[in-house]
């Protein structure tokens, strides 16, 4: 048995709990998002947890393993997000749009606090700012690969990509809030406007039924 592992079973022992890999990753996730990643550190982290210190080094080498790993977790779910939805079936381009914007209204998909965070410090952290161009361009190109799909050229797919993505991370660098009801109003406006075609009244009424909204009761 090394030094290290003695050490850690001892703290455990007088812990009686060293917590998991994913008590520790959310912890860091909502360190990251409530105050950047300065507060992104194990002691403040284990504190926090009422862990000892040590307990984290079952789960990361050290600091930088755990931000690389936020990294990883937050490009998983909200670029795999994009992904997913521009590639869910639709019969339509303007089905099609209405799939992707549900992404940008359900926080079980796409996390909209964490990608802010996420490129708060892309500003500090040159890896941080490779990872986020990195993710930039994958969303943007599954939204072009959309619009191709349904006979866009590929120069005009590229601005309604474009239009569409720069318009949702907008809303996320200024911090819009909204009422629902206000902004569910406004998708059938913004479906048109992304792709010149107005949704059909059954596929509104889809994408409310996948968001659990019903428009005849909103106040």
């Amino acid at each position: 048995m090394t030094a290290k592992k003695e050490t850690l079973e001892s703290d455990e022992k007088t812990t009686g709990w060293r917590g998991s890999r994913e008590v520790w990753m959310d912890a860091a996730r909502q360190a990251l998002i409530s105050s950047g990643v300065d507060a992104v550190k194990i002691q403040p982290l284990a504190s926090q947890l009422q862990i000892a210190r040590t307990s984290f080094y079952w789960f990361f080498k050290d600091r930088n393993a755990l931000l690389d790993a936020l990294l990883e977790e937050w490009d998983v779910k909200n670029t795999g997000a994009f992904i997913e939805a521009c590639g869910t079936y639709a019969e339509t381009i303007s089905e099609a749009v209405l799939n992707l914007i549900v992404v940008f209204h359900d926080e079980a998909l796409f996390e909209p606090q964490l990608d802010f965070a996420i490129r708060g410090w892309a500003h500090k952290s040159d890896l941080a700012a490779a990872r986020v161009h990195e993710a930039d361009q994958a969303r943007l190109a599954t939204i072009r690969a959309m619009f191709m799909r349904f006979g866009f050229a590929e120069d005009e797919a590229d601005v309604r990509a474009r239009t569409v993505y720069l318009t949702q991370i907008g809303y996320i660098a200024m911090q819009v809030s909204e009422a629902r009801v206000v902004r569910m109003a406004r998708a059938p406006g913004y479906v048109k406007t992304f792709c010149g075609q107005a949704p059909s009244p059954s596929e509104l009424a889809r994408f409310y039924a996948r968001l659990k909204f019903d428009p005849t009761v909103a106040t």
